[in-house]
């Protein structure tokens, strides 16, 4: 049970309080006691000297045993005691509480011990029981007159009444002693409270603090520990405020590192447990719950990296690299950069550091097959050339019959060739954003008229019709009217190609929010939908055979694609094998 320091003060101070007036109180009862029997005792002694003389002055008067009687009583009534008169032989002459009868029948009192010690040194007293009165009583006696002629007088009175007298200045003093307790438990709650006003008000701005709360200052200027407290209170809460506003600092500046590197980071203890994972690993890895106290394989899930982590954290040396494949879930290439924490000569954990190579692998596979298959689509015309060339200079210029076609040949080589040139420098160009292009506003349909008239000629050969459907009243287009018409020439060739004879090529456009939409349909072979993602690839081909049999460089629909992002749209293709093929493409309307 919590209790507050004001009460804990408030009850320490009434426990000592009730225990020091506990004290008092047995202290005082006990002296309180003796002083009230000694008070009545002494008021006793004097009352019994009055009594002696007032005996004496009426001595003349006490001829017989009646008058001692009356004169007891007299005596008693005054005193508000009780009086006995005692002849020296020790016989009852009179007694203040006994009437004449009882008088007569009471025993001899000279073997009473206040009566023998008063007839021995003038004065006696005793405390015993009465047998007359039956009560503990207190006697005082001295002798009065001529010690022949006198006798005794002795005054009594109840210890019942010394109780009594005990008991009311017992009860006295309890009360006042109670008093004294109950404001001293109100002096104690209000110093209590004093005392403990500067305790309590460090515990409040205490608690600010523990909630970041350091505007409220301690304004206690006291001249004691609790003042050189307070004083300390206030430096402590400035230096915490300080070092928190470094700390935060600090760690903004690691955060915004962390978070603005295209890196993902690691941060693990020697036991393997995380304490950091910045957000580019968090998505590279699609993790979204707490990853702080966790363990590394539970998080990653791959063998090859946990064992990358192991091994930095037993190793004392420096950074380590390892390249590993993981799914997530498509396949990624990740280079991981590993390195110790060292310490005072041990590991405090690993820092890992992991770069994605996927692209720059897929980079490295393209750019292998590009070589591959520029050296493929060089080597077939330049052999043809070299062979023929060497033909002819072996003698066969001089067949006159076949040196013409020779030379056709090597003409047709030489021109696919040029061509294959020209569309890898265009290529380039249009990958490196360094082909000039005219962009202007621009009708679409006079564009689509001059490619299908440049067309004809190639369709007819086949029986295949051509036909466009672009709406008179269309937009204009923002765009070169050059490269829209070799976007055109290149999907209209293609639909020619792989269109059997007798086919048809449709050509439409509409309009969508702020682009124009562009489809060429035609109903040839198709495309396979495993081959459809990669259709726009350099010298990729569906048919390879059937490709270069048409003579075609394999670059003509990722020219299409390059060309048509030049201008900021979208291509697209849907296909169905030996249903026809439809290229869509946008271009963005003129404002």
């Amino acid at each position: 049970m919590r209790i507050n320091t004001h009460y804990k003060i408030t009850l320490i101070f009434t426990i000592v309080t009730a225990g020091l007036l506990s004290v008092g109180y047995l202290y005082l009862n006990k002296n309180l006691r003796e002083n009230t029997y000694q008070n009545i005792r002494d008021e006793l002694k004097k009352k019994t000297t009055f009594a002696k003389f007032t005996l004496e002055e009426s001595a003349s008067r006490l001829s017989e045993p009646k008058h001692f009687d009356l004169i007891a009583d007299q005596i008693g009534q005054m005193l508000h005691l009780r009086a006995t008169i005692i002849a020296a032989n020790g016989a009852v002459l009179g007694d203040s509480d006994l009437d004449r009868i009882a008088l007569q029948k009471i025993e001899n009192h000279a073997n009473r011990p206040e009566i023998q010690e008063a007839i021995a040194a003038g004065f006696g007293e005793s405390r015993r029981f009465s047998t007359t009165v039956n009560k503990d009583m207190l006697y005082m006696a001295m002798p009065f007159g001529d010690p022949a002629t006198g006798g005794l007088i002795r005054l009594s009175i109840p210890l019942s009444e010394i109780e009594g007298v005990s008991t009311q200045v017992k009860g006295i003093v309890a009360a006042s002693l109670f008093a004294i307790f109950i404001l001293a438990i109100f002096i104690n709650y209000f110093a209590s409270s004093y005392i403990s006003r500067p305790i309590r008000e460090m515990s409040i701005i205490a608690k600010r603090i523990s909630k970041g709360d350091f505007k409220k200052i301690s304004t206690l200027s006291l001249n004691d520990e609790i003042g050189d407290l307070a004083d300390a209170f206030n430096d402590m809460s400035e230096q915490l405020e300080l070092r928190l506003h470094e700390m935060n600092l600090n760690r903004s500046r690691l955060e915004a590192v962390l978070f603005s590197m295209r890196e993902g980071v690691l941060v693990v203890d020697p036991n393997g447990t995380v304490l950091l994972m910045n957000q580019v690993l968090r998505d590279f890895f699609h993790i979204d719950s707490e990853v702080a106290g966790r363990n590394s394989i539970e998080l990653i899930r791959n063998i090859e990296i946990e064992e990358i982590i192991n091994c930095a954290l037993i190793s004392t040396c420096g950074l380590d690299a390892c390249e590993v494949s993981i799914l997530t879930p498509e396949e990624k290439i990740v280079l991981v950069y590993a390195t110790p924490v060292i310490k005072e000569g041990k590991s405090q954990g690993a820092i890992l550091v992991f770069h994605d190579n996927t692209n720059i692998r897929r980079l490295e596979k393209i750019r292998q097959t590009f070589v591959a298959n520029v050296s493929h689509e060089l080597k077939t015309p330049i052999t043809s050339i070299k062979g023929y060339a060497e033909t002819l200079l072996e003698g066969g210029i001089e067949d006159k019959d076949h040196a013409r076609a020779f030379i056709e040949i090597i003409f047709s080589d030489a021109e696919r060739l040029a061509n294959l040139v020209n569309d890898l420098l265009n290529l380039s160009k249009i990958e490196s954003g360094k082909l000039d292009m005219d962009i202007k506003p621009t009708l679409l349909n006079p564009i689509v008229k001059r490619v299908v008239k440049s067309m004809e000629g190639q369709a007819e050969r086949k029986a295949i019709s051509i036909k466009a459907d672009i709406p008179d009243r269309l937009p204009k287009i923002l765009a070169d009217e050059t490269r829209v018409s070799q976007v055109l020439f290149n999907l209209i060739d293609n639909g020619i190609k792989y269109t059997p004879d007798k086919g048809h090529i449709v050509i439409t456009a509409f309009e969508q929010k702020e682009d124009i939409v562009i489809n060429v349909s035609d109903d040839g072979i198709g495309i396979q939908r495993e081959d459809q993602p990669r259709i726009f690839e350099r010298f990729y081909r569906v048919d390879k055979s059937h490709s270069r049999q048409l003579g075609g460089t394999g670059l003509g629909l990722s020219i299409v694609k390059h060309i048509v992002k030049a201008h900021n749209g979208e291509i697209s293709i849907k296909s169905a094998l030996g249903k026809g093929s439809t290229f869509t493409f946008t271009l963005p309307k003129s404002s």
